[in-house]
């Protein structure tokens, strides 16, 4: 590929640093610093780069990843990650937009006319008269950010003729004149001319922002979509844990019924148990592979279909390690209102309206240009170098025509430049509101977070307290039925019971992780507690 055509592409290269070691969010064991490029393949549109990263965690067959690397993967691959990345490609592209009022432009032009006729006159010194007429000219015009207008030609006109009556023959004529006009009051200076320029640097870093809090809503639900693949598969073996216990049991009545020790309508009940058990079984066999294909979504898994097919193989562990998280919903909220990408990305939108509100108040004047013209002529007197000596006079400005003016156009209604300052005015308003909306959905949000986040680990530790009562309740009725005094379908129950003890223990458990999670995501620190950076390597 040639280089200098790489480099005009417009290639958004995102760099990913993640330092994958998530100790504010779970105690874990910190994994060696991992860089992932991701380049935007500009220079074909009609393919798109094939998932990668993915072979360095296949180990026995499996897909084996800890929830830093199911991370790591779908911040290379995931598809929403790569469609969000084009809005920062449009963004850098309407910044060279809004400069080409300023785009120099030169005009270059040739006219050649050849004219011929008969003589009308006896005393005509040819019986048809011919002559040919060239024009050369070389214009140069540029806008320049203060409004001013700058216009310089050169032009020189050469005519040649078969009859010459004194003049020389063929004669050049050249010009070369300079122009600059300069608006008075609409588009004077800086402010309406650059203007629309700075409006789309900071859309480009709006995007950015935006892009940003994107990242981060993709890894909320990475780390989601994680734990309820861990969640689904705890259910699963819950589910088939307490399906062998009722076909044990209905096993040991069936043996019974055969001894003659078990009354005959007495069976339908564990045989119903175990029916009841089975169907729960497959409801949570297929939760699980639901679970697994949208996370395989999220990580871009689900693109290759070799990487489809592999078994997924998660690492990590529910059970929170260390001291537990504590926050209080003032501090959080504050954190949000400086850390959150999205209400960077709204201030950032104020600011522009304001600048609007100017340019489109700018609109509202009158059109009063300020324009001044110097000009030098030039004709050949010899055959010798006519062109030379006709743009030697021409420079020397030995023959220079000068001048001025004002230019005033005054609308009377100016319903256009109206509507436009109306608009800004209600753009403005508009987003004030959103801005004052998008700040009470992210208190809401914290306080949500936060909530969760203490709900999460008081419900752990009343789990654990059901777990414990449910395993020596488990031990009670076991010895009971070891005795006689308690009958195997009570025993059964409780080892339900005990089941969905353990059930809710890990649920908590997980609950704490995503509520983890949500808090940072919350008070826009997602990226941070996951070593998670995003670059721009292209400016």
């Amino acid at each position: 590929m040639n280089r200098s055509a790489h480099g005009l592409s417009q290639a958004l290269v995102v760099f990913f640093a993640v330092l994958i070691s998530a100790g504010a969010l779970a105690a874990q064991t910190p994994a060696p610093r991992t860089t992932l490029v991701e380049q935007s393949p500009s220079q074909n549109t009609t393919a798109l780069p094939p998932p990668h990263g993915f072979q360095q965690f296949i180990k026995n067959g499996k897909l084996q990843l800890s929830l830093n690397d199911a991370i790591f993967l779908a911040l290379a691959n995931n598809t929403d990650i790569q469609v969000d990345q084009s809005q920062v490609d449009t963004a850098k592209a309407a910044i060279d937009a809004a400069r080409t009022l300023f785009d120099p432009t030169v005009n270059a032009v040739f006219n050649t006319q050849r004219s011929t006729e008969s003589s009308f006159s006896e005393a005509a010194v040819a019986p048809t008269l011919s002559g040919l007429t060239q024009e050369y000219s070389l214009g140069y015009s540029q806008t320049f950010e203060t409004g001013t207008n700058v216009q310089t030609f050169v032009d020189a006109t050469k005519f040649s003729s078969n009859v010459s009556f004194g003049f020389v023959n063929p004669s050049v004529f050249g010009t070369v004149s300079v122009q600059i006009t300069q608006p008075l009051l609409r588009g004077r200076g800086l402010l309406p001319n650059r203007g629309p320029i700075i409006i789309a640097q900071r859309n480009l870093e709006q995007s950015r922002a935006e892009f940003r809090q994107q990242v981060a809503g993709v890894m909320l639900n990475v780390v989601s979509q994680y734990w309820n693949v861990v969640q689904d598969r705890e259910n699963l073996d819950v589910a088939q844990s307490l399906l062998a216990q009722a076909q044990k049991s209905y096993d040991h009545d069936r043996e019974a019924l055969e001894k003659g020790a078990l009354p005959p309508l007495d069976i339908f009940r564990t045989e119903s148990e175990v029916a009841s058990r089975r169907v729960s079984e497959i409801q949570a066999e297929y939760d699980v592979k639901e679970a697994e294909d949208r996370f395989r979504n999220f990580l871009g898994a689900d693109i290759d279909p070799n990487i489809r097919a592999l078994e997924l193989d998660l690492t990590e562990a529910p059970e929170p390690v260390g001291d537990l998280l504590t926050v209080d919903i003032a501090t959080e909220l504050q954190k949000a209102l400086v850390n959150r990408p999205d209400l960077e990305a709204q201030r950032l939108q104020v600011v522009n309206d304001d600048l609007n509100i100017k340019i489109a108040h700018n609109g509202l004047e009158p059109q009063l240009s300020l324009s001044a013209m110097y000009s030098g002529y030039g004709l050949n007197t010899t055959t010798n170098g006519p062109f030379l000596e006709a743009l030697d006079q021409t420079f020397g400005f030995s023959q220079p025509t000068y001048g001025g003016g004002l230019t005033l156009t005054l609308p009377i209604k100016n319903y256009a430049a109206k509507s436009a300052y109306a608009t800004a005015q209600v753009s403005k308003r508009r987003d004030l509101y959103t801005d004052r909306q998008l700040r009470q959905q992210i208190g809401l949000q914290v306080a949500d977070a936060v909530h969760d986040l203490e709900q999460s680990k008081l419900t752990m530790e009343a789990a654990k307290i059901a777990l414990n009562l449910a395993q020596k309740n488990l031990q009670a009725e076991q010895r009971k039925y070891e005795l006689g005094a308690e009958t195997l379908f009570v025993l059964l129950e409780t080892q339900t019971e005990l089941a969905q003890a353990e059930q809710s223990v890990i649920q908590a458990q997980i609950g704490y992780q995503v509520a983890v999670a949500s808090v940072y995501y919350s008070t826009g620190e997602l990226l941070g507690n996951y070593n998670v950076e995003i670059a721009g390597l292209t400016k």
